[in-house]
């Protein structure tokens, strides 16, 4: 097998190519990806077939990469960023840049396990959960923000018509937030995959309704993490922390993931 590092941002991707030890610069598109593969079919003649593209799992910049593995049948390892940025200290990879990082990437392929290589499969009732789900907690933060900033004007004896504004805002955030969780939820009962696994979830004393939607669109977007690795991706994986004589041995969980799911 061959494998095609590839460091993602919002506009462009960097690659690396083992083969000539190739270091590209690519635009973020499928235009740009059709032809990156028809050159690496070029170049690896027959050998195409073994072509891997490891990249991140990095939301919404590696969605058009993604689809684009799938349409053309083009085996991935999809790491996460955590994963990437161990393995870069494992093989004492201290400098960064985006060439460097695709160059690492590339040499991740060494810790994939087989069935985390695939052909990426485009589920459109997952594809929408998906979607549904990021617009999900944009109302979220939208309403935390009001609620954070109607708390500091009830401090300071804000202006009340200010105030009833705000509830109203939030009120009406939180009918938006229960539609959508009620429309996901709806999906899932169409899925006899996604509604067994919602159901496993749930059977979990102290998981409802959301915190049941929350954790499955989890798991849909890593498909392959293991226990420990959702936990950190939860951000609920626990910490040491220690500072001088004051502080030592206590821990605490990281809250390095994303807070919406510790917050259901």
């Amino acid at each position: 097998m061959y494998s095609i590092g590839l460091d993602i941002s919002k506009s462009s991707v960097n690659v690396y190519v083992p083969l000539g030890k190739l270091d590209l610069e690519i635009e973020n598109s499928t235009k740009a990806f059709k032809s990156l593969y028809s050159k690496l079919k070029k170049l690896y003649k027959k050998e195409s077939e073994k072509l891997i593209f490891v990249f991140e799992s990095t939301g919404s910049y590696s969605v058009s990469l993604y689809r684009f593995c799938a349409d053309k049948g083009i085996k991935v390892f999809m790491i996460n960023p955590k994963q990437a940025r161990n393995f870069a200290k494992a093989i004492a990879q201290r400098n960064k840049s985006d060439k460097i990082d695709a160059r690492v990437l590339s040499e991740a392929i060494m810790i994939a396990k087989e069935k985390e290589i695939n052909i990426p499969t485009i589920d459109p009732l997952v594809e929408e959960m998906k979607e549904l789900m990021v617009y999900y907690k944009l109302k979220v933060k939208q309403r935390t923000q009001l609620s954070n900033h109607l708390e500091s004007l009830s401090t300071k004896e804000g202006s009340k018509t200010l105030c009833r504004t705000i509830k109203a805002e939030i009120k009406s955030l939180k009918q938006s937030e229960d539609k959508l969780i009620e429309q996901v939820y709806t999906m899932i009962e169409k899925s006899k995959i996604l509604k067994s696994k919602y159901d496993v979830i749930i059977s979990i004393d102290g998981i409802g309704k959301i915190g049941g939607i929350v954790l499955l669109h989890l798991f849909i977007k890593y498909p392959h993490a293991n226990q420990r690795q959702i936990v950190s991706l939860a951000g609920l994986d626990p910490v040491m922390r220690e500072s001088g004589t004051s502080i030592k041995g206590q821990t605490r969980i990281s809250k390095a993931g994303n807070r919406l799911y510790r917050g259901t």
